[in-house]
């Protein structure tokens, strides 16, 4: 006969729920979480008093009730004092931030990635340099509770390696080791893929913040993707999972980094926009570069309009394909497909009008992040905390150790 979870294991779960829903969803009363999590008056204030007393949430009275009799405590992470170093390493960006509980961004580094070989050494020696110099800033009292990573490739589930990095040139690269050696924390460093991390974040914090199916999709020099089915990352056997800037659209067309044709990411990628828009070889590559694009076409640049009709085609019959198969309740584009979206939805529309089956396309919503370029960040920030949230008192006495 199985046992049942131990009073212990009821307690670390509330509490995990509990900080959860401050660190989400910011100030709460105490009667609020009563209500939201199901569980008696008592119980809330002896939840709140453990993570209170362990530093990780404060309460307060409110502000203004504007009723009659005793109000309820008001609990607030406690951002300036835990916090968490998230890492953003793209094919042309690094940026590194401290976030603070309850997903407040306290202090942030960036800096341009010259394109070229995925130099491990002096790559992640600039990553935990930035950290250094913000944690010199921080007071005596604060903590460090995790610290993440969002690359652009395909991350192995478990231990930080990245597999496959075309667009970074990295190829079976122990990431995150070398990056949490360098750090010097004491703390694994988690490391994901940037387009499942967006999608953690918007399904967290951002435009899809209610919704429990979603496909999230990234563009930078590839295209990358994030799915979430009930409510869950479609992560895949060993992590890989999300991958549809692979997925053919143009059989025999483009080729890919990948080794193949015709993929989304040949298609719809910068070298796509940049080909079809005449210009390839010019000063400007990268994010700027494509939005250049897109800034010509609003001004009535023909070309530009041709190219981002062209790309569009392409971008919508992918989500045709994605929203047959999964579903989903809302589409969002982040990264450099946020203004290529907004330059081609005609385009996009009118395949998933063409392409995608009535029944999934009818309820569907086409939406840009709210995160914008910060997604990744956020996603990175998110995966950090994810320890702490499972269980608080247990990660924080062994940070403060």
């Amino acid at each position: 006969m199985r046992a049942g979870p131990s009073q212990e294991d009821i307690r670390r779960h509330n509490l995990g729920a509990l900080l959860r829903h401050v660190h989400l969803g910011g100030p709460i009363s105490r009667a609020e979480l009563t209500a939201k999590m199901g569980l008696n008056r008592s119980t809330i204030m002896a939840l709140t008093s453990d993570l209170t007393a362990a530093g990780l949430v404060r309460e307060e009275l409110p502000r203004e009730t504007g009723r009659a009799g005793r109000p309820s405590l008001v609990v607030r992470p406690e951002s300036a004092r835990v916090y968490v170093f998230a890492f953003d390493v793209g094919p042309d960006r690094l940026a590194v931030a401290r976030v603070g509980l309850g997903g407040v961004i306290l202090d942030r580094r960036e800096a341009v990635r010259r394109r070229g070989p995925f130099a491990l050494e002096e790559l992640a020696g600039m990553l935990a340099g930035f950290a250094r110099q913000m944690r010199r800033k921080t007071r005596d009292d604060t903590v460090c509770v995790g610290a993440a990573a969002a690359v652009s490739g395909g991350v192995r589930k478990g231990d930080g390696v990245i597999r496959f990095g075309p667009n970074l040139n990295a190829d079976e690269v122990p990431f995150g080791e070398e990056l949490g050696r360098r750090l010097g924390l004491g703390l694994p460093v988690s490391v994901g893929n940037d387009a499942n991390l967006a999608a953690l974040a918007e399904h967290s914090r951002g435009t899809a913040a209610a919704v429990r199916d979603l496909i999230y999709l990234h563009g930078d020099v590839g295209i990358g993707g994030g799915i979430i089915a009930g409510g869950h990352l479609v992560g895949g056997h060993d992590g890989y999972g999300g991958e549809v800037g692979h997925m053919v659209v143009n059989p025999g067309g483009r080729a890919c980094g990948c080794g193949s044709h015709g993929c989304l990411e040949a298609e719809v990628g910068e070298r796509a926009v940049l080909d079809a828009a005449g210009r390839v070889g010019g000063d400007q590559q990268g994010r700027e570069a494509v939005r250049a694009v897109v800034d010509a076409a609003d001004r009535g640049d023909i070309v530009a309009q041709k190219a981002l009709k062209r790309v569009g085609d392409w971008l919508g019959l992918g989500v045709a394909n994605l929203v047959n198969i999964f579903n989903p309740e809302m589409v969002i584009f982040g990264g450099t497909l946020r203004d290529i979206y907004l330059g081609s939805a005609a385009q996009v529309r009118t395949r998933l009008a063409l392409h995608a089956m009535a029944p999934q396309r009818e309820r569907l919503r086409l939406r840009t992040s709210s995160l914008a370029d910060d997604a990744t960040l956020v996603g990175a920030a998110e995966l950090a905390f994810a320890h702490v949230l499972s269980d608080p008192l247990e990660v924080l006495a062994r940070a403060s150790g």
